[in-house]
């Protein structure tokens, strides 16, 4: 189950609304970014100060205590990363590559997560030899011939230091004899004997230690549930299922697994899903990153509310019509699912939306609207991405902005000349 693909590519009512904090109107945050970057060239980039610090504490309530290990795929920034991690309530990495891992552990960071599988041999033997990284970082698997490749991979290296290892389990619900199916396609390990097996195999493997355990529920903590009709009903409906049955067999996974490897976290939750998944006792830390940007897809939640922390603009560059301005680029269109829920949010001024024949494009976005009217060849549009961390891909900077003045800039992974999928 995904997110519903017909979502408005314009402003939505009521909470989606663009508002500051102190729910402030649309047009005043419009000058306030223009002004803060009045002196920079579009396209760019920007983080609002005043949602990065809100978006942390929010989490932190609601995680109640757990501590929330920080999704870097969905932040892409390292100095975004530091400031997040220095807040209360925030403790170690979940990385989604091993060469990002081993670079942010070369950088100083602590307790890094690889949260999926790698198959890249070097950078797995430059993991073993190194004692600094694999102390730090742990690996994922979910099949024995993970453990294989492992294996082969570090063959060789000498002085060959010991690999941490977290077993990842399918988190997802089936019912209905598997007529029904939600969540991601992620591990084939989903009972408590499936996971005691393999972790009685990797306990027989010498230079490897099974430390950690990952679940993650993409059907409760992925999709958004403030959804209408027919569909929002099934959605919430799987969803409280999904919620009983997980917490039952996560704890029965967890409790199997201890007979074998003295676990140091077990892994669970996503921003849409934090304050359910810290109320699992067998739980012990939240995986968040989303939420500390709050990107367009996070609007649809009904548990939680934030504004947009990151934003890109794009300038006007041609006005075909009275309605009609032109932007260059915008073709950001986020991964998952193709459908209008995916592409950009046109955000400030307020009431724009795309041409059904264009879309985001490449080089050029039309946009449409009363509001294109008092928009002119070298003005700014503000758009907000459906993804978070995807947006950094796009840009080398982020500009970082408090109130109505830019106080600094952080440079993205890809301006530090990373790119690492």
């Amino acid at each position: 189950m995904t997110a519903p693909s017909d979502l408005p590519t314009g402003l939505p009512a009521g909470p989606s609304a663009p508002a500051g904090a102190g729910g402030e109107p649309s047009a005043g945050l419009r000058r306030r970014y223009d002004r803060a970057t009045a002196d920079l060239e579009p396209p760019l980039a920007i983080v609002a100060l005043d949602a990065l610090r809100a978006h942390p504490a929010a989490l932190g309530r609601r995680a109640r205590g757990k501590p929330i290990r920080v999704a870097s795929k969905s932040v892409r920034c390292r100095a975004v990363l530091e400031r997040v991690l220095a807040m209360d309530g925030f403790s170690g990495i979940l990385a989604f590559t091993l060469p990002e891992a081993l670079w942010l552990a070369g950088h100083g960071f602590t307790d890094i997560v690889v949260a999926y599988p790698t198959a890249d041999r070097r950078a797995i033997a430059r993991l073993a030899a190194d004692p600094d990284a694999a102390r730090e970082i742990t690996l994922m698997v979910d099949d024995l011939a993970h453990l294989d490749l492992i294996e082969s991979a570090v063959r060789d290296v000498r002085p060959r230091h010991e690999l941490r290892l977290c077993l990842d389990v399918d988190a997802g619900y089936r019912a209905f004899g598997g007529l029904l199916r939600a969540g991601a396609l992620r591990s084939p390990v989903r009972e408590p004997a499936q996971a005691a097996e393999l972790a009685r195999a990797i306990a027989a493997r010498p230079g490897m230690r099974l430390v950690g355990l990952m679940a993650y529920e993409a059907q409760i903590a992925g999709v958004g549930d403030r959804v209408g009709g027919p569909y929002g009903h099934v959605l919430r409906w799987v969803q409280r299922r999904s919620q009983r049955e997980l917490a039952l067999r996560r704890a029965a996974v967890v409790r199997a697994v201890r007979r074998h490897a003295e676990l140091e976290f077990v892994n669970g939750g996503g921003t849409g899903s934090v304050e359910k998944t810290t109320q699992e006792e067998a739980v012990t830390e939240i995986a968040a990153g989303s939420g500390l940007f709050h990107p367009r897809l996070f609007d649809f939640y009904r548990s939680f509310r934030g504004r947009p922390a990151a934003l890109f603009a794009l300038p006007v560059v041609r006005r075909p019509g009275g309605d009609v301005v032109t932007v260059l680029g915008g073709g950001y269109v986020a991964s998952g699912p193709p459908g209008a829920d995916r592409l950009p949010q046109p955000y400030l001024p307020a009431g724009l939306r795309y041409s059904r024949n264009e879309g985001a494009g490449e080089v050029q976005t039309p946009l449409l609207g009363r509001a294109a009217r008092k928009l002119r060849v070298g003005d700014r549009v503000w758009f907000r991405h459906a993804k978070a961390g995807e947006l950094c891909e796009r840009f080398d900077v982020l500009h970082l902005v408090e109130g109505d003045r830019r106080v600094g800039e952080a440079p993205t992974y890809r301006g530090e000349g990373q790119a690492f999928l």
